[in-house]
């Protein structure tokens, strides 16, 4: 008898977060009552006011007292914080080569596809990404046409007639 290999399926993408990748690490960060009750707020939650803030690796759980008075608590995502934003499109904008660009812009497909982003940020981060890589294509290009003119000047100076 003939044993079969089965082909596994994978469940999970091919990737890494940008925690899992280590380019940004929201653990460290001290996130205050206010920017937590106005995160939450925007999520949809009523909250009256935050009880306790405990920063894990991949996510932040927040106790908060409800409008009715009852204590709620759950795990969310750093990607509900304004921060979150400020902190992505920081790391875009100090990308010092093409090459680490690349690596974050696949890191960024896979943050797309695999958490929930609001429109708006995926949006502005998008428009980030691209910015950044015009910038690399402007100075390239601006570097190759400094380079032919310096080497006609140079050319044109230094041959005797």
């Amino acid at each position: 008898m003939v044993s079969w290999t089965r082909k596994k399926t994978q469940y999970r993408r091919k990737g890494q977060s940008l925690i899992a990748a280590n380019k940004i690490k929201p653990q460290l960060w001290h996130i205050s009552s206010a920017e937590a009750k106005e995160a939450l707020i925007a999520q949809g939650q009523r909250v009256q006011k935050i009880k306790k803030i405990h920063c894990l690796k991949h996510q932040v759980c927040i106790s908060y007292w409800n409008e009715q008075g009852g204590v709620c608590s759950s795990f969310f995502s750093y990607r509900i914080f304004a921060r979150w934003q400020n902190e992505v499109e920081k790391l875009i904008y100090t990308c010092p080569t093409v090459k680490e660009w690349t690596k974050l812009h696949r890191i960024m497909r896979y943050e797309f596809a695999y958490y929930n982003y609001c429109r708006e940020i995926e949006d502005a981060l998008d428009t980030a990404l691209e910015n950044r890589l015009c910038v690399f294509k402007a100075t390239s290009l601006q570097a190759v046409f400094t380079d032919n003119y310096v080497e006609t000047f140079h050319w044109n100076v230094s041959t005797p007639d």
